[in-house]
């Protein structure tokens, strides 16, 4: 018996999304390790690996969005998913032949540079794919009333968080009895899931007439159109016609209706008050297990995907925008009083991070409504023919904020000194709060209704879809 129509577009919807989400965590975290495998002591080239990646992802971006709004959508996501499974074929080839040759200089000369650029050109990919699917793609099958975009969001993010937790644990057990075989593991079930991601996207496609309709911007340039009036445009003239191009998403984006909730977002990514790397070293060093700190990331991640289960009912009953509130001053408050319990025990590092990791866990709760909501946010208010353009925007500015994230470890670098990048992150985290903020009263002109608060969800703008309040002051 065949799945219901709607059924067979979600089911091959999440099944290519899972194949993306879980290789590109596997490649992400097993990179690293196969650079420790290579260059066993040193932690500078997995460094230099991972900056130069995020930094080329910062300065595509753009690119890769405004790329994404000009192609049809089958298009866009088949060549996303062909250039995120090749380059990870050749970055294995090239891991293999630094481990095979480790005490050549010509081997390490060739292989690591092209490893890294290849990690970019996945990266880029990995960007295009995960724009296409969670901004645009989710919004055209919401629109369908094949799902709701809210839970739709939630089952996306679900899939990436268990990625997130298993993959690393898949490969680093692979890892721990042979870094050969791990190496090529990662290439073959990148390599085998490719065939299987590109046949279940074009099903979907095929199945939702919905997302061949697409409006797009004109793809012809200024310095096309200019060319073609005025043939003696000269070179100074296109250079400046060229910057103003490249500028332009960027003018746009700060345009937008929705770009203070995005940018508050944004901001997030300059932490250290996560489960990520730079904390699991402090409280390594203040005298916790690897198990403990494990299980700890574990508790945390459970408490993320409760969340996205949470995140939806919450929406669905006072509105993304008072969710997004709400969940944003949970995260405030408990990392408040993380903090501050840091900071009174500092001299006491074991009960400094006791502390510090209860708050982080349970803010975890609001970090992910806050999250969910603002995607819902973007989404609603993004015009079809700009969200490649938007959300590649957006994502830019989150890898320059992890940028800046690494670079206040790289300042402080001892663990005597981690509170200063825990101050940093509190500030990020606050300032987010602050922008949201700006961005709830720029759009109801006040921060609190409280005779409306427990209502249904509040209503949309037929055209913008931007939530409103209806009344612009108080009764």
């Amino acid at each position: 018996m065949e799945s219901p129509p709607h059924t067979s577009v979600l089911n091959r919807i999440y099944l290519s999304h899972l194949l993306s989400t879980w290789n590109s965590r596997m490649f992400e975290f097993g990179a690293v390790l196969f650079l420790a495998g290579v260059f066993p002591g040193s932690l500078l080239y997995a460094s230099i690996y991972a900056l130069v990646r995020a930094l080329a992802a910062t300065v595509l971006s753009n690119y890769v969005g405004a790329k994404m709004d000009r192609t049809n959508r089958l298009v866009a996501i088949r060549h996303s998913i062909v250039w995120q499974r090749l380059p990870v074929a050749l970055t294995c080839a090239t891991f293999l032949g630094l481990l095979r040759f480790k005490d050549s200089d010509i081997t390490f000369w060739i292989c690591f540079p092209v490893a890294v650029s290849l990690a970019c050109l996945e990266k880029s990919a990995s960007i295009a794919n995960t724009v296409a699917i969670e901004r645009d793609w989710a919004v055209v099958v919401a629109e369908s009333n094949v799902t709701s975009l809210n839970e739709l969001n939630a089952v996306l993010r679900r899939m990436d968080l268990i990625c997130k937790l298993v993959a690393p644990v898949f490969i680093s057990l692979i890892d721990s009895y042979s870094t050969v075989i791990a190496v090529g593991v990662v290439m073959a079930v990148s390599t085998a899931s490719a065939p299987m991601e590109y046949l279940a996207i074009a099903r979907a496609y095929k199945a939702l007439p919905d997302l061949a309709l697409k409006h797009t911007l004109s793809a012809t340039s200024d310095i096309e159109t200019r060319n073609a009036s005025s043939p003696e445009l000269d070179r100074l003239q296109t250079w400046r016609l060229r910057l103003q191009e490249s500028l332009e998403p960027w003018s746009s984006y700060l345009a937008s209706p929705v770009f203070l909730a995005s940018f508050s977002l944004s901001i997030l990514y300059l932490t250290v008050l996560s489960t990520g790397v730079q904390y699991q070293t402090y409280m390594l060093s203040a005298g916790y297990s690897g198990v403990t700190v494990s299980l700890l990331r574990v508790i945390a991640v459970i408490l993320e995907l409760a969340a996205t289960c949470f995140a939806p009912f919450l929406m669905t009953k006072i509105g993304p925008v008072r969710s997004g509130l709400w969940s944003i001053n949970w995260q405030v408050i408990w990392l408040a009083a993380a903090v501050g319990a840091y900071t009174y025990f500092i001299t006491a590092p074991e009960i400094a991070g006791a502390a510090l990791t209860a708050g982080i866990v349970i803010s975890r709760l609001g970090l992910f409504g806050f999250d969910l909501s603002v995607q819902y946010i973007v989404q609603e208010g993004t015009p079809e023919e700009v969200r490649g353009q938007f959300s590649s925007s957006e994502m830019a500015l989150q890898n320059l904020f992890e940028l800046l994230s690494f670079s206040s470890t790289v300042v402080f670098p001892r663990p005597q000194q981690f509170r200063y990048p825990v101050f940093i992150s509190f500030g990020a985290v606050v300032t987010t709060a602050a922008c949201f903020a700006g961005f709830v009263r720029q759009k109801r002109g006040h921060l609190f209704h409280a005779s409306k608060c427990m209502k249904s969800r509040d209503k949309y703008h037929p055209v913008t879809q931007i939530e409103l309040e209806g009344d612009v002051v108080e009764p």
